[in-house]
């Protein structure tokens, strides 16, 4: 919009049309502002321009200051802001501030076409005129258009200054026919700018409705707090990475701004169906945990079998004084002393199998079956010995990693499948269809063998294998984890690089991830200082060889 526009009116009127069409596309509304006050200008010839913007109903903000002859370009995507204040609208006793244009312009509902500032009556001036003294510049002509949006709501201010004749440069009074033409032009800007807003604070609202559902996810357990912000933000640095490669599988992934936003908002509602998981599973810190941890009860058993073994000691010891045989009494001694220390040994070990890890041994396991089975304790409801731990808290203890029975697992892996479900029962407009494939792929791997629907690199999207890629990663370096520390870089890039060789991540991805180090900026931002080591690349699995040289 920056051609000289004919004073034909036909070619006027389709210019106005032209413009009006530019305005409705416009997103941003820094541009949108500075579009509307130039194409006020265009239309007119004039050789500068003020927009404003009504703020909360008592003030005039200025937002775009232009003046083509004094070289004058403040605010909008000029870089330099405008110093001057914001024009009051009513006074300190309330009372409307009918002196200034502007203010008496959105006041009245009404333009204002001025021919000389300085031998116009009625309105105050004295602004105008000292920035004339300062700068040598003569104001005259002044069109002042409020914006009017299409609920009859005055939103902003057009102020035009000096029209100017197109041949001889001669400053004019603004005509009827341009004041009718800033007028239309007005009412489309309105529109098009509460449009912008309006889609604006609707998606504000809804990546607010967003946060608010991962900040309740996050909240229902302190060992996975911040895994729904962490894991959007890998997810974009590595979606960024993979855009700009120029090489392999990856070579034409190219992402446009809605691209972005969509993967942006699949990454936000990526466990959204955590929402319906048990909090009991979610938080489930120990392997017998439920509503408490019942490691409890377990020492109490523990009790119960060191009093039964000093009960047994205190017979034999009375039963041998009877018998008039002191010589048995250090025998009992020391198979008390050992039946204590085995005993002690045996709550120790079980307590630490309680806690989890990322590999129990199959001799610990096997060890937690000889207890559980070994001891005898008495159960006094029951009036009969019972076995020491009973078959589900055994399954419990023997849990080869982390905390989670294949039941509970079941239903942590059940969020994925609710996560579909959610998202694909919403009406997506077409620039976010894609957000349930999205999210919905972050557990899926690339040979088949992932859930919840078994698919295979070719039936994913990039986007999607991009995620599955950050939750991985995001779960690996974690430092909440109720059962283990979080990684280093090379322990993470290493678990990533056996997963590439065996096929359960992208393999192009893993190698942008780890050339452009994505997980090196990550980790800058989000893990300890004691996690962030040096990699030596040549200790990596699937570790390409252009990357070693």
């Amino acid at each position: 919009m920056t051609e000289a526009i004919s004073q034909d009116p036909l070619s006027r009127l389709t210019e106005l049309n032209r413009i009006g069409v530019l305005l409705s596309k416009e997103k941003d509304i820094t541009h949108l502002l500075e579009k509307i006050l130039i194409a006020a200008k265009q239309i007119t010839n004039a050789d500068g321009g003020t927009l404003y913007r009504v703020h909360n109903e008592r003030e005039l903000k200025f937002e775009i200051m232009l003046t083509d002859s004094l070289g004058i370009a403040m605010g909008g995507t000029s870089g330099q802001e405008i110093p001057f204040p914001p024009l009051r609208l009513y006074d300190d006793t309330a009372q409307p501030n009918n002196s200034l244009v502007v203010a008496w312009s959105v006041l009245n509902d009404q333009t204002v076409n001025i021919a000389d500032a300085y031998t116009e009556e009625g309105f105050d001036f004295s602004g105008t005129k000292r920035f004339d003294r300062t700068t040598g510049y003569r104001s005259k002509s002044f069109l002042t258009v409020p914006m009017k949006n299409h609920e009859d709501e005055i939103i902003g201010v057009l102020q035009l200054i000096n029209a100017t004749d197109r041949t001889s440069g001669e400053i004019l009074p603004f005509s009827d026919s341009d004041q009718h033409l800033v007028e239309s032009l007005a009412s489309q800007a309105a529109v098009a700018l509460t449009n912008r807003l309006l889609i604006n604070q609707l998606e504000e609202l809804f990546e607010s409705f967003i946060g608010l559902i991962n900040s309740a996810i996050d909240d229902k357990s302190p060992y996975t707090g911040g895994h729904c912000q962490r894991v959007p933000t890998l997810t974009m640095m590595l979606a960024e990475a993979a855009s700009k490669s120029v090489q392999g599988g990856l070579a034409e992934f190219l992402m446009t701004d809605k691209d972005r936003y969509e993967l942006k908002i699949a990454g936000l509602l990526h466990d959204c169906g955590k929402v319906t998981t048990p909090v009991h599973v979610v938080d489930k810190a120990t392997k017998l945990q439920t509503i408490y941890d019942r490691v409890g009860l377990v020492d109490t058993r523990f009790e119960v079998i060191k009093r039964d073994a000093e009960i047994r000691a205190l017979k034999a010891r009375f039963s041998a004084l009877e018998r008039h045989d002191p010589s048995l009494l250090p025998e009992i001694e020391q198979r008390l002393v050992a039946d204590r220390a085995q005993i002690e040994a045996d709550r120790e070990f079980l307590r630490f199998c309680n806690i989890g890890s990322e590999r129990m041994e199959p001799e610990d396991q096997q060890r937690v079956f000889a207890i559980g089975l070994g001891h005898r304790w008495h159960d006094a409801d029951d009036n009969e010995d019972q076995p020491f731990l009973t078959q589900e808290e055994m399954d419990n203890l023997t849990i080869r990693a982390g905390t989670l029975t294949d039941a509970e697992r079941k239903i942590i892996n059940h969020h994925i499948e609710v996560t579909i479900m959610m998202l694909e029962s919403l009406p997506w407009p077409r620039h976010l269809k894609n957000v349930p494939e999205y999210a919905g792929g972050h557990h899926e791997r690339m040979d088949g063998r992932g859930y919840p629907r078994g698919l295979r690199r070719h039936e994913m999207s990039v986007q999607a294998r991009v995620m599955g890629i950050a939750d991985i990663f995001e779960a690996l370096t974690a430092k909440d984890r109720p059962y283990k520390k979080g990684k280093t870089l090379t322990e993470a890039l290493t678990i990533l690089g056996r997963f590439k060789l065996n096929g359960h991540i992208d393999a192009d991805l893993f190698d942008v991830f780890v050339r452009d180090k994505v997980y090196l900026r990550y980790a800058e931002q989000y893990l300890d200082r004691e996690q962030i080591d040096e990699v030596d690349l040549s200790t990596i699995p699937g570790i390409p060889a252009d990357m070693l040289t």
